[in-house]
């Protein structure tokens, strides 16, 4: 009987338990089922807004784009203040129903709405030190990057690799920037497509190049988009995307986290997005300085307003730190109020350098200094002793530093004994070593010059040709095969000649897979460049071979300096150039990365065997 009624007392407690979890079931699926619901809607929510402000950017650009009349003016201002309207009220719509609060996030909203309500309640050009347009503009950016970067995308390598996306990426840019420079507004007058893909091209794969007069053929809006082209093509459309992304919501997933890594030098995974964050806020403060400093040592006079005046100098601080060699004067830096003014000079010099310098040498720099200043102050102070921390500067930024030194002090020397009976003859003797100076940094990829370039002994353009092929240095956004390449070879001939089986150097041995890359660099791009220049002079028969080879170099090496040709150059150049300036950008192992199939097995070993060579 008691056994009876245990047995009975336990089935009850069985029962009662399912039931209890039944219902707990059931709650969390209702709440699930909400939830669900919910997400339905703030993701439809997400895609009209998206919509909406894609809309909004491509009704700004046709509207300062085309030659709109000012009976449609009413109308496209009319459809922007709707659809920044809707844009508002998703935005708001999706605080209430997510419940999400980032402050960071919650202020950019917030300028946004401020904007838009400056749109809606005030009249035209009622704002005396804004004009309406402007918020136009600022409002509609506002609201593309918002909601693009809300947009989820799931990368996956076995569709597309990094190197694929990386090319994608580019190519889309430089197709975009085309059409873009194709709008009426654009320019003074009507540019075929060809001459517009050459200016997008070498303003995105920052190269400097140009078939057309930028000063008197691009409008203010032409320009504006040739600056643009050039800031995402030095530091890479999936850096802004990526970044934007990661700071709207919050996360990213391990496979668009690690391709990221790959595209940013990063090693760490966690560390991938403060490095992004790190190299756009850099970016931000070098070019900030640079045009400041650029206002500052240029003459007001010589431009016809205040705004003209920053243009000028916002656009030479992208274009040098970035490594373009735009200018928006004919004569370039070569222009009479420029040439002789040497602050401005190094000044642009410097930002060059820093540039094409990279990234992450740039950072290990920075952080050198912070350890010392750390070391001083702990000293001084008799504060707890700092921990020792060994090779702050590691092996890379050793060799990248000084290549870089010795490349430009080489190049100083070189361009002022070569020249200083030629272009340098005019200046003073402060003026010769900053010529000289500028001589030496700007066939590092830059492009810009304060002399003419027909002018140069051909003892000055074979050794400019050489610089310009050495290029910057990695993960910068110069190109060239690169100061480290250049370096790794030069160290393993010596190696080699010592009767060493190996590269050392600072008591580092240096891994056998960068030797291999070095040499893999320097005979794609001579392949590369040998054959551009045999197509070149098939078809531009009467043009001499050592100008050919300047421009080619110079298109690959994504430099931009040019001996007064490539305006001359038939359709047929200008296509091999585009191509030139393209592979030279994305690099030639990237495409090769990007093309073949990458092996699966690679854990074996064959037997070796040693091959003749000299």
């Amino acid at each position: 009987m008691n056994t009876n009624k245990s047995f009975n007392y336990k089935h009850q407690q069985t029962i009662a338990n399912i039931k209890f979890l039944s219902c707990f079931h059931s709650s969390n699926l209702k709440n699930r089922l909400i939830l669900f619901q919910l997400m339905k809607i703030v993701n439809y929510i997400n895609n009209i807004s998206t919509a909406i402000s894609l809309l909004c950017l491509l009704s700004v650009f046709l509207y300062f784009g085309s030659k709109v009349d000012s009976s449609m003016t009413h109308y496209f201002q009319l459809f922007i203040k709707l659809g920044l309207s809707l844009g508002s009220i998703t935005l708001v719509l999706r605080y209430f129903i997510t419940k999400k609060f980032d402050i960071s996030v919650f202020i950019y909203d917030f300028f946004f709405l401020v904007f838009f309500l400056l749109i809606i309640f005030n009249k035209y050009h009622s704002i005396s030190f804004l004009k309406l347009n402007l918020f136009f503009v600022i409002a509609t950016l506002f609201l593309f990057i918002r909601e693009f970067s809300t947009i989820t995308i799931n990368y996956k390598r076995k569709i597309l690799n990094p190197a694929q996306l990386f090319i994608i990426s580019f190519l889309g840019i430089i197709f975009i920037g085309a059409f873009c420079l194709q709008l009426p507004n654009a320019t003074t007058e009507k540019i075929t497509f060809l001459d517009a893909l050459f200016t997008s091209t070498s303003a995105v794969c920052v190269t400097g190049l140009s078939v057309v007069d930028t000063q008197y053929t691009f409008t203010s809006f032409g320009k504006i988009i040739i600056m643009i082209l050039i800031q995402i093509g030095g530091l890479g459309i999936m850096t802004f995307a990526s970044y934007f992304s990661y700071f709207f919501k919050g996360s990213s997933s391990y496979e668009n986290t690690l391709v990221l890594g790959e595209l940013t030098s990063e090693n760490k995974i966690g560390e991938v997005f403060r490095t992004i964050k790190k190299i756009l806020l850099l970016t931000s403060i070098i070019v900030s300085i640079g045009a400041i400093s650029i206002f500052l040592t240029t003459p007001t006079r010589n431009f016809d307003s205040f705004l003209s005046h920053l243009f000028f100098s916002i656009f030479h601080s992208i274009s040098a730190f970035n490594n373009a060699g735009f200018s928006t004067l004919s004569a370039g830096l070569y222009d009479e109020t420029l040439k002789y003014n040497y602050s401005f000079q190094l000044i642009i010099s410097f930002l060059i350098i820093f540039g094409g310098m990279g990234f992450p040498i740039v950072f290990n720099v920075i952080r050198f200094f912070k350890y010392k200043l750390n070391l001083f102050f702990n000293k001084l102070l008799n504060t707890k002793k700092v921990e020792h921390v060994p090779w702050v500067i590691n092996l890379n930024t050793r060799i990248i530093l000084f290549t870089t030194f010795i490349l430009l002090v080489v190049g100083t020397v070189a361009f002022f004994f070569f020249e200083y009976n030629g272009v340098l003859k005019n200046h003073s003797n402060f003026g010769k070593i900053v010529t000289s100076f500028f001589g030496s940094v700007t066939p590092r990829t830059a492009g810009f010059n304060t002399f003419d370039m027909a002018d140069l002994s051909f003892s000055t353009i074979m050794f400019t040709i050489l610089l310009m092929w050495i290029g910057a240095s990695p993960a910068s956004t110069g190109g060239g095969i690169k100061t480290s390449t250049f370096a790794i070879a030069t160290l393993n001939f010596i190696s080699l000649a010592r009767g060493k089986d190996r590269i050392e150097i600072n008591r580092r041995e240096v891994a056998d897979i960068s030797v291999r890359r070095a040499f893999a660099i320097i005979s794609l791009s001579l392949a590369v460049i040998g054959l551009a220049v045999l197509i070149l002079v098939k078809i531009e028969p009467d043009k001499s071979f050592i100008h050919l080879s300047f421009e080619a170099f110079s298109a690959f090496s994504t430099v931009g300096l040019s001996i007064n040709l490539t305006p001359r150059f038939g359709e047929g150049g200008k296509i091999i150039l585009i191509l030139l300036m393209f592979i030279g950008r994305v690099s030639t192992l990237t495409i090769l990365i990007a093309i073949l199939k990458k092996t699966k097995y690679k854990n074996y070993k064959y037997p070796k065997e040693e091959i003749l060579i000299n």
